[in-house]
């Protein structure tokens, strides 16, 4: 999409919020304020989805990160608009049951200024939810069979962290610091960690040399991976000491019992090229068939159903965010078979996380942002 478009459709947008809005609120200062700062966000939303497009540098990161903010806000309000558009057509069909029992003025205006107060706190609040340091949740998974050796084995996932214009090295090392914490047996990065080249983003990804686990790092690619260089990143985290599996598996012993971790490229990898076609079963060739567990490493959760074809018994991915904030996570339904948390596909556990970063807009909403520990134990 265009510059141009995108700020045609922005403008569209932002209009049509000023114009159910804006007359509404029975404050004049308050109704010329917000209807500066409409035409404000309709001008920095698309700017700071072009930003590095239009500027370089500090200013590209700035002109980013003010313009994605306001693409935040600008997403509250316009649903909270068209909930307030609803709830306005609900009353006036009500009126016209039961003439005077709805009045529509006090309900017009009193609904305008909690529309644009329900969105500001919104907003507000789910900056506040993204820019902390993830919290750590711990899931224990059941597995038939798991060997006593096992019992206990802890992966620490980490996905969708989307480093990027907002996203940099601090934020970076403040994960690091909270999963060293947890002295996993594995760390698996499940995809999307950047959003941006080697080049930009290097040094600001460079702190995850730093994870510790008792056998390893591992990561397997994202779409938003091939949106920003595969293949240079793949050799980036794999000078970082960090394990690329690309439909292949590695195998991890205790006392005699075997774990197979295998991971495939993005469920989208074969569109940008073929050699990254992501296929689980091949990831398993050749692995032990007295292997006390398989798990999979697959950036999407759509790779499920081929995952447990191929006999995986867990496979961890993220993508989804969890839907991120309000509303959209009712939506991320419609294009994945799972949004979040464990899920039971036939014999195969699915785990979901809703993402240690975030995209785009800073903010989170009823999806808070995670850093996993995930303990295998043997199933009653």
């Amino acid at each position: 999409m265009s510059l141009i478009i995108l700020l045609g459709l922005s403008a569209a947008l932002h209009l049509y919020i000023g114009l159910r809005i804006v007359p509404a609120l029975d404050s004049p200062w308050g109704a010329v304020l917000f209807a500066l700062l409409l035409a404000l966000s309709a001008l920095l939303v698309p700017a700071g989805m072009f930003a590095r497009r239009i500027a370089r540098g500090r200013l590209a990161d700035t002109v980013a990160a003010v313009g994605l903010f306001f693409m935040g806000l600008f997403s509250s309000l316009l649903v909270a608009t068209l909930l307030r558009d609803l709830a306005l057509l609900l009353a006036t069909l009500l009126q016209a049951l039961a003439p005077g029992a709805w009045p529509l003025a006090p309900l017009a205006r009193w609904s305008a200024r909690a529309a644009v107060l329900a969105a500001g706190a919104v907003t507000l609040l789910g900056l506040w939810n993204a820019r902390r340091i993830a919290r750590v949740v711990t899931v224990d998974v059941p597995v038939k069979g798991l060997p006593a050796a096992l019992r206990g084995f802890t992966i620490v996932q980490i996905s969708d962290v989307h480093v990027g214009p907002t996203i940099r090295q601090r934020y970076v090392e403040g994960i690091v610091e909270a999963v060293n914490r947890l002295q996993p047996d594995v760390v698996a990065i499940t995809g999307d960690l950047v959003d941006g080249s080697v080049a930009e983003l290097g040094g600001h990804v460079a702190p995850l040399a730093q994870l510790a686990a008792r056998d390893g790092s591992f990561f397997v690619t994202g779409n938003h991976e091939y949106y920003s260089g595969a293949g240079p990143w793949i050799a980036e985290l794999s000078r970082l000491g960090i394990r690329v599996l690309h439909n292949e598996h590695v195998v991890i012993q205790r006392s005699g019992a075997k774990l197979v971790l295998a991971g495939v490229p993005d469920y989208s990898g074969g569109h940008f090229d073929e050699a990254h076609r992501s296929d689980p079963l091949a990831a398993l060739a050749g692995a032990p068939a007295d292997a006390g567990v398989k798990v999979l490493l697959a950036h999407q959760p759509r790779s499920a159903p081929a995952a447990q074809r191929a006999g995986f018994d867990l496979q961890l991915s993220g993508h989804t965010h969890g839907g991120q904030f309000l509303p959209w996570n009712f939506f991320v339904r419609l294009q994945q078979p799972f949004t979040a948390g464990l899920h039971r596909l036939e014999q195969l556990w699915v785990y979901v996380s809703r993402g240690t970063g975030y995209w785009g807009p800073p903010k989170r909403f009823g999806a808070p942002s995670e850093i996993t520990r995930l303990r295998l134990m043997p199933s009653v």
